[in-house]
């Protein structure tokens, strides 16, 4: 690949990004970083949202992953409908109806503080760690396929990368990654279009029912799992998915603050609904053209790499065409950015709201200047983050922190579970404890499941266990 076209077309898409910016950043308020003044169309945050969930690990490691695991991802895709259904159903009109601007404020009413500050502390550090992780992984790949022909260092890379997702959304945050993300979404879906197009040419497929026969007819495109000590089994991963989505997407700031933007609940909930159904046909596209690669590399000759995940970028940049290879990097460049950028502004509205109640304690006048000196202050530390994880420089590792940052969400899952469902007060400053043992218990656990459980094996359902001893250990500290 020409690494100066390719850095000619990142430039553009760029350019396209803040022109996004200037458009949605004038006659801004005080407020409009967090709340998108409540204005944004139901379908532009449904299929922004697209891009936001779909992460450049996803857009890497999905189709990669086929040759391990079959399509038993598409399980957990299932179990996501339902999750997402909840969400419609239950938290959207509980956020609404309390006019929630951080979701975790919900906490410090039904609860007290500590609950309050304990929620909002778990989602800043999955964030963090999540987020990093994703644009280190993404980066990277950039700096192996540009940067270092250009002979660019990877810090200077990095800070280059964070900076510009700073300056397009240090004015009108939310509003503006709503309008973002749509772009975003919109050349991630286009590369995975082209690629799939341009492999069936290469397979000399002739129609629609080609694709759909090599893909049905591969033994990769096998769904279900049935086996109940396995981890992709079909009700372990269903279940998971569901819990997943619910925790993930439900009581993440992140995600949950691009639904609050829309004008009401009816709007939010009708977003939900095509997201769901928009973002499983996006995933089932995903692992079709897992199946479709390994097809093209086997019939080429090409030598599967062992971890598989490298596959989808080592046939993008080395045997696609050139146009192929720079609709690729335009795809991986907007699955990292439309992760990141409204990353950032969920922690600067968290932190903001949560923890220095600016809302509270600044007049109007101060918020601008509060708020803005958080942004860059969490730009820094997403930096620092991803060096750490460049110093490192351990798959292993890595996986294990993406293990540990869901974790972090069965505190939450337990929280809101027992303030929904039941009508106990609990002693709030134990809670915080409760917390990190939950976890802690949790990991103890799943390590050793398969000598506890008859060589039972957890998967992601370790997050529903982790919730479950966060709602038993509230209903033991509960106020009689």
């Amino acid at each position: 690949m020409n690494s100066q076209l390719v850095l000619l077309v990142i430039c553009c898409y760029f350019l396209l990004l803040f022109l996004i910016s200037w458009f949605t950043s004038r006659k801004v308020s005080a407020d409009t970083f967090f709340t998108g003044d409540r204005q944004s169309p139901w379908f532009l945050v449904a299929f922004g949202m697209i891009g936001a969930s779909l992460s450049g690990v996803t857009f890497i490691s999905v189709p990669g992953e086929v040759g391990n695991s079959n399509f038993f991802y598409f399980q957990v895709v299932l179990g996501y409908t339902l999750g997402y259904f909840t969400i419609a159903k239950v938290l959207l009109p509980l956020y609404y109806r309390l006019n929630l601007v951080s979701i975790y404020s919900y906490l410090d009413d039904r609860f007290g503080f500590w609950s309050y500050k304990t929620g909002a502390f778990f989602f800043i550090l999955s964030r963090t760690l999540g987020s990093s992780i994703r644009v280190f992984l993404v980066a990277s790949v950039l700096q192996l396929i540009l940067f270092d022909s250009l002979g660019i260092p990877f810090w200077v890379s990095v800070l280059i990368t964070v900076g510009l997702i700073w300056l397009y959304t240090h004015r009108g945050g939310i509003k503006t990654v709503v309008w973002t993300d749509t772009l975003q979404t919109f050349f991630m879906l286009a590369a995975v279009m082209v690629c799939v197009i341009m492999v069936g040419n290469e397979l000399n497929f002739d129609g629609v029912s080609d694709y759909f026969k090599a893909v049905s007819g591969d033994p990769r495109s096998q769904i279900f799992n049935w086996d109940w000590k396995a981890g992709t089994n079909f009700f372990k991963q269903f279940i998971s998915g569901a819990f997943i989505t619910i925790a993930m997407t439900g009581l993440d700031q992140d995600m949950m603050q691009k639904n609050l933007t829309c004008k009401n609940i009816g709007d939010a909930q009708k977003n939900m609904f095509w997201f769901t159904i928009i973002l499983v046909f996006v995933n089932l596209l995903f692992l079709s053209l897992g199946v479709l690669l390994f097809l093209y590399a086997e019939t080429q000759g090409v030598q599967i790499p062992m971890k598989t995940d490298e596959l989808f970028p080592l046939l993008a940049t080395e045997y696609f065409s050139p146009f192929a290879g720079i609709i690729f990097v335009l795809g991986i460049t907007a699955a990292a950015y439309s992760s990141a950028d409204s990353t950032l502004t969920a922690l600067t509205t968290s932190f903001c709201i949560d923890f220095l109640e600016i809302e509270k304690r600044c007049p109007a006048e101060k918020r601008v200047s509060v708020r803005k000196k958080v942004h860059i202050a969490f730009t820094f530390v997403m930096f620092l983050v991803i060096m750490a994880f460049h110093v490192i420089n351990n798959q292993s590792v890595i996986n294990s922190v993406f293990v540990i940052a869901g974790y972090t969400y069965g505190p939450l899952l337990g929280l809101y579970a027992f303030g929904l469902f039941t009508k106990w007060q609990v002693k709030d400053k134990f809670v915080p404890y409760l917390a990190v043992f939950a976890p802690v218990l949790t990991f103890a656990i799943a390590s050793n499941s398969e000598k506890l459980f008859w060589g039972y094996k957890f998967g992601f359902e370790a997050l529903i266990l982790n919730g479950l001893i966060m709602f038993i250990g509230l209903y033991l500290l509960r106020r009689k």
